[in-house]
């Protein structure tokens, strides 16, 4: 802060520097305009030695300008420290020339960088104990800004220090404080230190008119300097204030920019204070100590000319002042220079300065929040901040978001984009008082790894005030995970049995084995990368709705989601095998990223969290025949000139045998027809799809479907890890736990549309075998050992009704099939009644004997049959029996005697 009064020996160390600094700056301006002036003198040879040692070349860095994230041909998103456009000598209106050579630098294209006139007047003020600044040509202007700008590019926010015994504490500084740090540095350096900037300046500017032209300079400076806020550069600057490119500016307008650049934040539009009124009704801006300030003060005597001249009226007069008294006295200042420099005439000047000042604001918004996919733009801000792609340590990638001028050009189709976010504002609320409700859907193009879509029942904010008090907001991604995004993922349910059906098919196994997928004590498991088992403390694990679970196949298993068929089938695994299907497949961690290992059984059936887009990833997988692709969201990054830049690297691979894949989708495809658990899904509109459903303990929902070409994921569930359950609870018509359908049937058909699908390739037959075993004969063994010994030979065991035999209890008298049969096929046992026995062979005895016997043994329903023979004997001869000899019947059967006689009966 400068002081109010000097002592004399203050004036005097002012006056003595003021004569060094006022002979270099003689030898500069003369060097530069009037080489052939001698210079001399004690105080112009030091001057000029300290000239001569200071740097002499400065080179304009790069201006710093907005990044563009881009879908298609339309602007997704802008991040900027600076909102800048640059334009050309040309597309800026001759008028802003004028406005800002009248009122910053009349002689610029006279003086060779440094403007004597001007100088001097700023030295004299510094001398008198004043900051340096003012006075300064746009070429030392242009200086100051490259200088400011150099500095605000590396200002950063820095952390608190403690002190040490060679070093005191720093404290924490923010970034606002760290670019007013730089403003301060390169402005309003005072004494000494203020001598040492302006020389610097003066050195600078004068080698700069060396190099460049005054066009080139002029330009620069105007592309280059503030303009108020984050606004930078003249087209910016008339697009935010005016809403027209800075070829388009009025007279008016271009003074009032040109007006700004002396305080840009004092004089901007988009901020007025809030004016008072003085008697005459003008407004006008009082100070702390209640004086009208003195540019309000300027505007209101301009203003009382022109109305005393009876060239404005009173009424036009309180318009034109009204609400801007500071700006539109900036302003005057402007067009009264423009018009004693001839550049207006008086009839301009006072039509402009009765003009009321009325801008016409555009947007300077920038982030995710303003673009109309918030969530992909997060994803793709988070990875161009955590992707080497973008520059080695953070503060490189940082820059490249806000300061590099970058042209990202996303995957983001918006047609896919508008159906995701329609789906889901339909079916799901953005809150529910019931629990922490959360939604999210995708889209990921199976060939290529692009997504395409990403939609989120939440409004997007970064502000964690309004997330904590209003439900409805949220600035954590659902489907992305703890590096993009923010979210830990979700526990994915019956969807991770993907991985064990891959497994499956990779060791070769069949869909069609029939396996015991009956509610059960959990088997031990293998795990042969942690310690060969696990799951020796056996426990029970349920299925959905109470289902008691059956005999059946992985094909049907997997149709209907059944938990305990799928903990079967991982039982004959390995889970570390599964494991690494996961990771070869995309989902190698948790959303938190923690290595899946699969050490308990739960993992089989989906309890790790993991992220919707890996998820979507692997059942792309599957549709693109066993190729994954690495989820990207960017095709191309190009800078400020158009050259293409590096982009974050992703990679399609082949991971599964396209009979492994296909026969993945075969099953998978069994989901989404009638009878399986995803059908309510299906778009049903001829283009065939995949997919699988998942439900974690009621609380958390999944649907995944794919065609052959877009894949779609869609997870419903409390996003907060509450376990509120999703079930009898209802909400724009749907229960919320069938929400996941109606939206994911409705992206998928939009997606079907746009891209369309191929059949998918028939499966392996190998791996849709019937394989036949040999049965164990247990007729005559119990039920209990008979049972033991079947399915010990892989076979599932029914019970059947009693059959006739001569043994009752639980002893088996007869199975079906016996011989052989497919793997795993139900053999039906059924013990005998006690009511059964053998029919004797009777045939050669006479007809007493054979009764005899029959009736000894127990078969006493006896009938005769006489044929006539004259060679047979007088005694009638048994022939044979109806049912013959040996045959297993019922006690009470009736049996027919076959006889043969000489002479029967009548």
């Amino acid at each position: 802060m400068p002081e109010n009064k000097r002592t004399a020996s203050g004036a005097l160390g002012g006056i003595v520097g003021l004569v060094g600094l006022s002979a270099a700056a003689g030898v500069l301006v003369t060097a530069a305009v009037t080489p052939a002036i001698a210079v001399s003198g004690l105080a112009a040879s030091s001057a000029i030695t300290i000239f001569d040692n200071m740097p002499s070349y400065l080179e304009p860095d790069r201006l710093m300008l907005p990044t563009t994230l881009m879908a298609g041909d339309q602007v997704l998103a802008k991040f900027y420290d600076q909102n800048r456009s640059p334009v050309t000598f040309t597309q800026v209106n001759t008028v802003m020339y004028d406005a800002v050579l009248s009122s910053e630098d009349p002689r610029y294209y006279q003086h060779g960088g440094v403007d004597l006139i001007g100088t001097t007047r700023a030295l004299l003020s510094n001398a008198a104990g004043n900051d340096t600044q003012g006075g300064s040509s746009i070429s030392q202007q242009y200086v100051k800004n490259v200088l400011v700008q150099r500095c605000e590019r590396d200002a950063r926010a820095t952390e608190a220090t403690e002190a040490t015994d060679t070093s005191p504490a720093m404290p924490a500084m923010t970034r606002d404080e760290a670019l007013q740090a730089c403003a301060e540095e390169a402005i309003t350096a005072s004494g000494v230190e203020g001598y040492q900037r302006k020389l610097q300046e003066m050195r600078y500017a004068v080698q700069l008119e060396k190099q460049y032209t005054k066009d080139e300079i002029l330009l620069g400076y105007l592309n280059i300097a503030n303009f108020g806020g984050v606004t930078y550069g003249i087209d910016a600057a008339a697009k935010r204030y005016f809403n027209v490119s800075a070829a388009d500016l009025n007279i008016g307008q271009a003074a009032i920019l040109a007006g700004m650049v002396q305080n840009p934040n004092r004089f901007r539009l988009d901020l007025p204070e809030g004016s008072i009124y003085d008697a005459d009704g003008v407004a006008y801006n009082k100070q702390a100590d209640g004086s009208i300030d003195d540019v309000a003060q300027g505007t209101i005597q301009a203003l009382y000319t022109l109305r005393d001249n009876g060239e404005i009226t009173q009424d036009q007069l309180v318009a034109a002042a009204d609400a801007y008294s500071e700006t539109k006295g900036r302003q005057l200042y402007v067009l009264s220079r423009m018009e004693e420099d001839g550049k207006i005439t008086h009839e301009q000047y006072v039509q402009y300065a009765l003009e009321p000042i009325s801008p016409s604001l555009t947007s300077t918004e920038q982030g995710c929040g303003v673009s109309q996919a918030p969530y992909f733009c997060q994803l793709v801000v988070a990875t161009i901040l955590s992707d080497p792609a973008f520059g080695a340590e953070p503060d490189d990638r940082l820059r490249a978001l806000r300061q590099d001028g970058l042209t990202v050009q996303t995957t983001l189709d918006l047609r896919m984009q508008e159906a995701a976010q329609n789906a889901m504002n339909d079916v799901v609320p953005a809150s529910d008082d019931r629990l922490r409700l959360g939604s999210t859907a995708l889209s990921l193009e199976a060939k290529t790894g692009r997504l395409l879509a990403v939609a989120q029942n939440t409004r997007f904010t970064q502000d964690p005030t309004q997330a904590e008090s209003d439900p409805s907001y949220s600035s954590i991604v659902f489907a992305g995970d703890s590096d993009i995004g923010g979210s830990i993922g979700f526990s994915a349910g019956s969807t991770f049995k993907l991985f064990t059906l891959v497994d499956w098919l990779e060791k070769g196994r069949s869909l069609n084995e029939q396996l015991n997928g009956r509610l059960q004590p959990v088997p031990n498991m293998k795990n042969s990368c942690q310690g060969d088992w696990i799951n020796t403390t056996r426990y029970q694990i349920n299925n959905f709705d109470e289902n008691p679970g059956y005999y059946g196949t992985p094909l049907r298993f997997t149709r209907e989601s059944l938990n305990t068929g799928y903990l079967t089938m991982a039982a004959q695994l390995d889970l570390c095998d599964i494991a690494k299907v996961a990771k070869k497949m995309g989902v190698g961690t948790t959303g938190n990223g923690k290595e899946i290992t699969m050490s308990v059984a739960n993992q089989i059936i989906g309890s790790d969290n993991v992220s919707p887009l890996a998820m979507a990833g692997a059942f792309a997988t599957v549709a693109n025949g066993g190729s994954h692709c690495q989820p990207k969201l960017i095709d191309k990054v190009t800078d400020a000139d158009g050259a293409e830049r590096p982009i974050p690297e992703r990679t399609c691979e082949t991971v599964l045998t396209p009979e492994v894949a296909a026969t993945a989708a075969f099953a998978l495809q069994g989901v989404m027809d009638s009878g399986g658990t995803g059908a309510t899904a299906n778009p049903r509109d001829g283009t065939p799809v995949l997919g699988k459903t998942g439900t974690h303990e009621a609380h958390e929902t999944w649907m995944i479907e794919s065609s052959s070409n877009v894949t779609t994921a869609v997870w419903v569930g409390n996003w907060d890890g509450g376990q509120e359950t999703l079930f009898r609870k209802y909400a724009n018509g749907y229960q919320l736990s069938d929400m996941r359908y109606a939206v994911a049937r409705q992206l998928q058909s939009a997606a079907d549309e746009f891209y369309g699908g191929d059949r998918f390739p028939n499966p392996a037959q190998n791996l849709l075998r019937v394989q036949l075993r040999d049965v164990p004969n247990v007729v005559g063994r119990s039920i209990d050992d008979a049972r033991s010994a079947l399915q010990g030979a892989g076979f599932s065991v029914t019970v059947g009704s009693p059959v006739d035999a001569e043994f009752g209890g639980d002893r088996v008298a007869a199975q079906d099939p016996s011989g052989s049969a497919p793997a795993g096929a139900s053999i039906t046992i059924s013990p005998g009644n006690g009511q059964g026995g053998t029919v004797p062979d009777v045939t050669g005895r006479d007809y007493n004997a054979a009764q005899a016997a029959l009736r000894s043994a127990g078969f006493t329903n006896l009938s005769v049959n006489c044929t006539t023979d004259a060679a047979a004997p007088e005694e009638a001869r048994v022939t044979g029996t109806n049912p013959s000899g040996g045959t297993a019947a019922n006690k009470g059967t009736a049996i027919v005697l076959e006889v043969v006689k000489k002479q029967c009966q009548q």
